[in-house]
């Protein structure tokens, strides 16, 4: 299902970095298109994301076994016309309101990343808004263009502390056998074990991450922490670079997040 505009002439360009911000203070309605997905605003603030190189929330939700395929199909095809799959969901059951929010916060905050992010480098930033654009899920929790800007500096920040080689983000996951000479930390938590158990040297993040059902950003900062501990290789590097070991995380980045999304959304 696509979503809805006004036609080409809801379309402009909508270049650089400050769209977001400028997009947020005219409190507009639309979708911010690039190459790797979009971004929808109502009223200036982000409603959904959506972005092909991550799990969207009907996969979360069906591949980890919270929702089966045909309750996900009925919600689309009974909500989705009317803009309200995500309540449809609620309204009858399958979900609680609190289960929506959060699947659907991470989902949001995930796919925007990449939307905003791109891999790889030739792909450019958001370029196009079409306006009074929907997108056929429904306004869940609004979030606020800073909020979400600060989360994607968060995020950029804790890739590069975690192993500042990009390579590895959307190359195969190749294991090797034990640590290497630069590892460094604890071994691997739960979450990583399940990425390294994933890796054949064929998938790259992405894919394991689909795999799994999981956050796509969570499953790439696991791997730079698993290059970073010598237990995947990094394709075209050399010697490790001098930085200072970090410390383990106390819970899991994703649920870490979800737990940042909820207090930050409850303050506002």
């Amino acid at each position: 299902m696509s979503a809805e505009a006004n036609g080409p002439e809801g379309i402009r360009a909508a270049t650089g970095d400050g769209t977001l911000a400028r997009l947020a203070a005219e409190r507009a309605t639309g979708a911010l298109h690039g190459r790797v997905g979009a971004l929808y605003l109502a009223d200036g603030a982000i409603v959904h994301a959506e972005s092909p190189a991550v799990p969207d929330v009907g996969w979360r939700l069906t591949a980890g076994g919270r929702l089966s395929p045909e309750c996900w199909d009925e919600a689309v095809e009974e909500g989705g016309p009317d803009y309200r799959a995500g309540t449809f969901l609620v309204e009858h059951g399958r979900l609680s309101r609190g289960e929506l929010e959060l699947c659907h916060l991470s989902a949001l905050f995930d796919a925007a990343y990449f939307v905003l992010s791109p891999l790889d480098a030739t792909q450019r930033a958001p370029e196009r808004f079409l306006s009074q654009a929907r997108h056929w899920f429904g306004p869940v929790r609004p979030v606020p263009v800073p909020l979400l800007q600060r989360e994607m500096r968060r995020r950029r920040s804790l890739l590069e502390r975690a192993w500042p080689w990009p390579e590895v983000d959307a190359a195969p996951v190749v294991p090797v056998a034990g640590p290497g000479p630069h590892a460094r930390g604890p071994g691997p938590t739960c979450g990583r074990r399940a990425v390294l158990e994933a890796a054949d040297g064929v998938r790259t993040p992405l894919q394991i991450a689909r795999a799994l059902g999981r956050s796509a950003f969570a499953t790439l900062l696991d791997v730079r922490r698993l290059a970073a501990a010598g237990l995947v290789r990094t394709p075209q590097a050399g010697a490790a670079p001098a930085r200072a070991p970090l410390r383990s995380a106390t819970a899991a980045p994703e649920i870490s997040l979800l737990y940042r999304i909820r207090d930050a959304l409850e303050a506002l």
